[in-house]
């Protein structure tokens, strides 16, 4: 039981991280992105490929880092113009080009982590190696834990820092009336520069412990199934705030945990799940757009 209330933390800090990234995005530009697990599986199977030539994981995650932000520029720069509907399907775009990629990139003659089959297209890649940080391994269930509530910990921090800021301030005004923020002298265009590189990087971060933790990452991570995940989480907790992600990221942790105990065959199980997430994200929408304790409603 210990091992399984472990496993539980180690999930909540991997995907609290991940939420909270995409909530600076959602409550800093007002934008709803689908493609941020494609970041969280650039950040995976950059770790896991890297730890596959040696690198250690600290060099390996800050790789993971510079292609998610990298890639995010082609989401900003998009956010430039488009907005609502049509910025939601940029971002679908992009996720399933990224998706397109991991699970494409695969030869049957070559090994896993090498150029021609870089991420071993459906199959994935085995045998990650764990983390290890200054010579600290953590390669126990509850050292993992402990690496994973640290970096959600380093996530909340850094969102509670960013959010009290005179440049969250500055962000929220071009949320709320671009033109009126551009008008007074903002450079609202560098604002979401920012926002997704620091998003992307975040996100990038939660990616490595994954794929540290799981020792196995395949193309799912950056499915378009854990881009809604994620996006309830931060719908359901509540956008505006730290705070809203990481209850969004506990409630959705929970609801698969508790269809373990009822009787039903794992496939059911699984679609029941997407069934609830999609429920969830409608009725908030819907009817809370504020989400169970957030600061900012999203229309």
């Amino acid at each position: 039981m210990s091992d399984y209330i472990l496993h539980l933390l180690c999930l909540f800090g991997i995907y609290a991280t991940a939420a909270m990234s995409l909530n600076l995005i959602i409550a800093g530009a007002g934008l709803m992105s689908l493609a941020h697990a494609a970041f969280l599986g650039i950040g995976a199977y950059a770790y896991a490929v890297c730890s596959l030539h040696g690198l250690g994981f600290l060099p390996a995650m800050l790789v993971g880092i510079v292609f998610a932000v990298l890639v995010s520029f082609a989401l900003s720069i998009s956010a430039w113009r488009f907005r609502g509907d049509f910025f939601v399907l940029i971002s679908l775009a992009v996720q399933a080009l990224i998706y397109s990629a991991i699970y494409n990139w695969h030869s049957t003659v070559t090994q896993p982590g090498t150029w021609q089959n870089l991420t071993n297209g459906p199959y994935g890649i085995a045998g990650i190696a764990r983390p290890e940080i200054f010579g600290i391994k953590f390669d126990s269930i509850a050292s993992l834990a402990v690496l994973s509530l640290l970096a959600a910990s380093a996530s909340s921090a850094i969102c509670f820092v960013l959010m009290k800021s005179p440049w969250w301030r500055m962000a929220t005004a071009m949320r709320d009336d671009e033109l009126a923020a551009r008008s007074i002298g903002k450079n609202v265009r560098l604002a979401k520069l920012q926002l997704f590189a620091i998003a992307s990087g975040m996100v990038a971060t939660a990616g490595a412990i994954y794929a540290g933790y799981f020792r196995y990452v395949n193309p799912e991570s950056a499915s378009l199934g854990e881009g809604i995940l994620l996006l309830s989480m931060v719908l359901v907790g509540g956008t505006g705030n730290f705070r809203g992600p990481i209850v969004g990221a506990a409630i959705l942790i929970a609801i698969p945990e508790i269809l373990r105990f009822v009787e039903m065959p794992s496939n059911v199980a699984a679609n029941v799940r997407l069934l609830i997430y999609g429920v969830l994200l409608v009725g908030f929408m819907h009817f809370r757009g504020r989400g169970i304790i957030g600061g900012y409603r999203v229309e």
